[in-house]
């Protein structure tokens, strides 16, 4: 039974990457199943667009039909004039996409913490994500109260020296300001062994972003895959987020093909949109 659901959301998802991928839109049929109870914000982490230029950038967000975008300092670089970041925003807004975060932002100093909070409130941004050393959380938690600006801290999967898991993320974060909170990315998540939909359920309180992709094997050494190829379980983890409320953002990573992501990452969006579509 499970692998006849899996293969219906392939084949719906399926209809909507080809329309992105063909017409640079996304599909109004699968669009117009989605019901209020099942959308969910689908944005881009623009990372996965790392060989491309900014505008390039915004026209294959647009492209693949997101709505919201998070830019890495390759495409609005972290020192930039405060001018060049509000002409930045407004050239997103512009064609109609939402700015809502930037990073991933590594805080190593007091000067990087600072630089990231003039980074955000210049492009007029509601969130950093963020990986602030331990020693440097109170005083990132300032900031925050300083600037009215969250700050979501990334977890870096098997290996990271600072915040392998969600698990480690909330424990630091937990007594702090409440707009401190975390970004799961659900790839290395399931790398450490974690299931994404449980750490979701567990820390909801502190789940401000999402950065969602599928990866080849709970271990490790997976690597990223087409979303609805690997072994995360996508049509569980989306009714969780359905389920519990969920109104972050969800943020897709496509880091496979980074001189040609467009396919895959299309691809991914439409089996999301298929899952959440068959969901209503």
């Amino acid at each position: 039974m499970k692998d006849k659901t899996r293969r219906d959301f392939i084949k719906l998802s399926s209809l909507t990457a080809a329309a992105s991928l063909i017409s640079f839109s996304p599909s109004k049929a699968i669009n117009e199943k989605l019901s209020n109870k099942t959308s969910l914000k689908l944005g881009l982490a623009s990372y996965s667009l790392r060989k491309f230029n900014q505008a390039q950038t915004i026209a294959m967000t647009k492209r693949a039909g997101l709505n919201y975008l998070c830019f890495k300092s390759m495409h609005l670089p972290l020192d930039s004039s405060p001018e060049e970041l509000k002409e930045g925003a407004i050239l997103v807004k512009t064609e109609g996409i939402d700015l809502y975060a930037g990073g991933v932002i590594y805080m190593k100093t007091k000067e990087e913490v600072d630089q990231a909070f003039e980074y955000a409130k210049n492009a007029n941004m509601a969130m950093i994500i963020g990986v602030p050393e331990y020693d440097l959380l109170s005083y990132t938690n300032d900031k925050i109260k300083e600037y009215d600006i969250r700050v979501a801290v990334h977890n870096h999967g098997p290996g990271d020296r600072v915040y392998p898991s969600p698990d480690i993320v909330y424990e630091k974060i937990k007594d702090l300001d409440p707009r401190f909170g975390l970004c799961m990315d659900i790839g290395h998540t399931q790398r450490i062994g974690i299931d994404p939909s449980e750490a979701a359920k567990k820390y909801f309180t502190r789940l401000f972003d999402i950065h969602i992709k599928d990866v080849t094997s709970a271990t490790p050494d997976g690597e990223v895959t087409e979303i609805g190829r690997g072994v995360i379980d996508i049509p569980k983890f989306l009714k969780t987020l359905v389920d519990k409320k969920y109104s972050g953002v969800l943020s897709f990573e496509y880091e496979k093909d980074e001189d040609d992501p467009m396919p895959g990452l299309c691809e991914s969006v439409g089996y999301v949109k298929g899952c959440l579509a068959m969901m209503s």
